[in-house]
């Protein structure tokens, strides 16, 4: 590769790096923070967002809800914190909580290596971490919406993204329990594909959604050809709005994060 293309790409990666660092409150050059900046691949959909209420959720997806979910409204969901999922095992549905950042069974520690918190549709039946939870261990993430950043003149500009007709999000993921010296962790990642063109003005990259008709295949209830779903959502099915800059912390929360920017 010529050298000025290295330079390039190297500019393109440390920049990346820095955005991420920043969304996950930590300095460039820490351990997690560049777990955070490989794992993402891009920082893609580092932040999300769920408001409708557990029960309401265990209804839509037909699975009796665990007694830990983690309470909602929640309007900035990041890495390592427990997201609710839908596990399909034996027949059964479930709703039960998982650690968001998939750990891979040779991990020695939850901090052994990147922080793997979206999986690329293109490459996840191969990757040697993803390839059997791919196969076997496929779940649903509900989502109302979610958080992305473009460059702008004075830092990085958020961006929330949200189902067109507000309704919830299914949003396509894979898990594994990790065990390790008595320490036990179920855990997660959110599956991404290409953007589709509307949403590729914000970001190259968007989470697989499934839709209602194709739940049961995704969840592995309806035999083989779930590698059909990992497509990107129509056009029309999203929207997105600007909002405040106040979300760049991980820190930040309540409904204000997703309220659409004054002016």
């Amino acid at each position: 590769m010529p050298a000025c293309c290295i330079a390039v790409n190297a500019r393109v990666a440390f920049r990346a790096l820095r955005a991420a660092c920043r969304g996950a409150g930590r300095a460039p050059g820490s351990r997690l923070s560049i777990a955070v900046a490989i794992g993402q691949g891009g920082a893609m959909c580092g932040r999300f967002v769920l408001t409708h209420p557990n029960d309401a959720m265990a209804r839509l997806f037909d699975a009796a809800p665990a007694n830990d979910l983690p309470a909602v409204p929640r309007y900035n969901i990041c890495p390592t914190q427990p997201v609710a999922a839908v596990l399909s095992e034996a027949g059964a549905r479930r709703l039960v909580p998982l650690r968001w950042g998939f750990l891979p069974a040779w991990y020695k520690s939850p901090s052994d290596g990147p922080l793997l918190i979206n999986a690329r549709a293109e490459s996840i039946a191969e990757k040697p971490a993803f390839r059997e939870a791919a196969r076997a261990r496929r779940c649903l993430i509900p989502a109302t919406g979610f958080y992305e950043w473009t460059a702008g003149e004075d830092g990085r500009l958020p961006w929330y993204i949200h189902a067109a007709d507000a309704g919830p999000l299914a949003m396509a993921g894979v898990w594994q329990t990790w065990e390790r010296d008595g320490q036990r962790l179920a855990t997660c990642a959110v599956v991404t594909c290409a953007a589709n063109r509307a949403l590729a003005e914000l970001h190259h990259r968007m989470p697989v959604f499934v839709a209602r008709p194709d739940r049961a295949l995704w969840l592995g209830e309806a035999g083989h050809g779930a590698a059909a779903l990992m497509r990107p959502a129509p056009d029309a099915m999203l929207a997105f709005h600007r909002v405040d800059p106040a979300v760049n912390s991980n820190r930040a929360g309540g409904a204000g994060l997703i309220a659409p920017l004054a002016g």
